[in-house]
């Protein structure tokens, strides 16, 4: 997946040089770089924008009078989508060796890989490291024509539901616009921005990214950005920005500057879909969270993550905890596979 935006220098430089990821914000970048290949590398202080969640981990190393903080983790920050973790092709034990040294370098209790995809976690097999799961939800390319070749794979009842869903949008007089990355003004960006950041100030926080970060996006990767806009006449009502490679598009950013009845799926969800088909797409992951998506049509699917503690009892007890987790998560996902809106003929 060479064109895999996240992983891209130019993706985690903006990150980096717009000041969302410092180590005055709890993101220290310590990356390795081995002769045949680099992988990201973050000391933290917090576990805040990683969605992978081990804050009850972080109470208990407290409560036995350990600390938590500092560890290591590699992952793309703010961004919980699956993917290669490293560009080049390192050598696993010569990565451990230099992971090792990182440790023992900075005192952290241990290093935490999250979202790596298939290929990373099978590189890294005979390491002694921990997996967990989690189950998201993915949409995929079923070879279909368009939105409504989509909608009549579903049973008749949901797709009228849905459709209701999209006519509602239209009915409360509002538009739609997608715009390819190249193709957005800077007055579009700011508007970008200000939704974005409603999302986060609507809830007293502060967003973790900054406009610089996007603008600087705009100037070095704007063929691989989508984004879509929302309006009432003049108005402007809500932005939805994503990212594509050759083969998947991610749902990232959105915000909305007035509440409207299923702008969020239409913005979030549905544009998508109709652009992934229009573009040959074969999956499109939405984010995390939200069990709605089912019955839109996203497929739960099980994401990992893999971690080493360096206190053996510690690790051997979270070794165990992920475990049972992943048999209650194995349970979700058959269940949520259940739910799904197709019809059960399969046509």
């Amino acid at each position: 997946m060479s064109d895999y935006p996240f992983l891209n220098e130019r993706f985690l430089t903006a990150l980096e040089s717009s000041g969302a990821v410092t180590a005055e914000r709890g993101w220290r970048p310590c990356h390795i770089e081995l002769e045949n290949g680099w992988m990201p590398l973050y000391l933290r202080s917090h576990s805040r924008g990683e969605y992978v969640f081990d804050y009850s981990w972080a109470d208990a190393y407290q409560r036995h009078g350990l600390a938590y903080y500092p560890k290591l983790v590699t992952s793309i920050p703010f961004t919980p989508v699956t993917g290669p973790r490293w560009r080049g092709a390192p050598d696993p034990q010569q990565l451990w060796q230099a992971i090792e040294g990182r440790l023992a370098q900075t005192g952290a209790s241990g290093w935490h890989l999250l979202f790596p995809d298939q290929q990373c976690r099978e590189a890294l097999v005979e390491l002694p490291l921990i997996s967990r799961q989690a189950c998201h939800f993915r949409w995929f390319n079923r070879e279909y024509v368009d939105f409504d070749d989509y909608l009549a794979r579903f049973q008749s009842r949901k797709r009228k539901n849905l459709r209701k869903e999209r006519q509602r949008v239209t009915e409360q007089g509002v538009t739609v616009q997608r715009l390819a990355g190249p193709a957005v003004s800077a007055e579009q960006w700011r508007l970008f921005y200000q939704c974005y950041a409603s999302t986060y100030l609507k809830r007293g926080q502060f967003p973790y990214l900054d406009e610089a970060f996007f603008l600087q996006l705009a100037e070095t990767m704007a063929r691989q950005i989508m984004l879509v806009l929302a309006f009432r006449g003049e108005q402007p009502l809500a932005a939805a920005l994503y990212f594509q490679d050759a083969e998947q598009l991610y749902g990232r950013y959105w915000g909305c500057l007035e509440e409207v009845d299923g702008l969020h799926f239409e913005l979030c969800y549905y544009q998508g879909i109709e652009h992934a088909i229009e573009a040959g797409l074969q999956v499109f992951d939405p984010g995390v969270q939200g069990e709605h998506k089912i019955l839109r049509g996203f497929e739960p699917v099980i994401t990992w993550s893999l971690h080493y503690l360096r206190e053996p009892g510690f690790h051997r007890a979270i070794a165990d905890f992920c475990r049972e987790e992943a048999d209650h998560v194995q349970r979700y996902r058959e269940e949520a596979m259940t739910l799904l809106p197709f019809r059960k003929d399969g046509g």
